[in-house]
């Protein structure tokens, strides 16, 4: 700074008095997290990088009420196919009872369940997950088991099951085709 910038910045500064020590601003000690807080960072870190499950849980998704019926076919299925699904017309070669099970072991046990079915060539299997309609929040778990059939690159097409199979508290599921069952169908129809 030059000699004229220097008596520029002094005469512009002359009325400015400096702050008393009861005029300082001081930092607030840091709020203590609250309960859901910490909770949720503990979810996080346990879902760290080293999970292999890509099974999201999110705060938050979209509600879905405990007697409502919902479905979703994805690419590749034949409306055939999701039809005789959503009818309960294919055998379902494995059941994965979720009823009172928290979300985050919910989360663990739905994921294991479809690998494991994938890994044994299973193709129809049904999850049961209940309404939820004397819980606090209606239709919670069945909320979260429908985003993460959404999710999953494993699963082929959803539905609410019959009523002989638990209703609106029971999904069907189809699953993606294991490698082996395609060469399989393959061989089948080529000859």
């Amino acid at each position: 700074m030059n000699k004229h910038d220097r008596d520029l910045f002094r005469d512009q500064m002359s009325d400015v008095q400096p702050l008393g020590p009861s005029d300082r601003v001081t930092d607030a000690p840091p709020a203590r997290p609250s309960l859901a807080q910490l909770a949720h960072r503990q979810a996080a870190t346990r879902f760290s990088r080293h999970d292999p499950n890509p099974l999201t849980l999110p705060e938050r998704v979209p509600e879905i009420g405990p007697l409502d019926i919902v479905g979703e076919r994805k690419n590749g299925v034949q409306e055939g196919v999701y039809r005789k699904l959503r009818l309960g017309k294919y055998e379902v070669q494995d059941m994965l009872d979720l009823h009172r099970i928290t979300l985050v072991d919910a989360r663990a046990m739905l994921y294991d369940f479809l690998q494991r079915g994938h890994r044994h060539g299973l193709r129809t299997v049904i999850v049961t997950h209940g309404k939820g309609r004397h819980s606090p929040t209606p239709g919670r778990l069945k909320s979260f088991v429908m985003h993460w059939l959404h999710e999953c690159d494993l699963v082929m097409a959803y539905h609410t099951a019959q009523p002989a199979h638990g209703g609106t508290g029971a999904t069907y599921v189809l699953l993606r085709k294991s490698a082996e069952a395609s060469r399989r169908t393959r061989e089948q129809f080529t000859g």
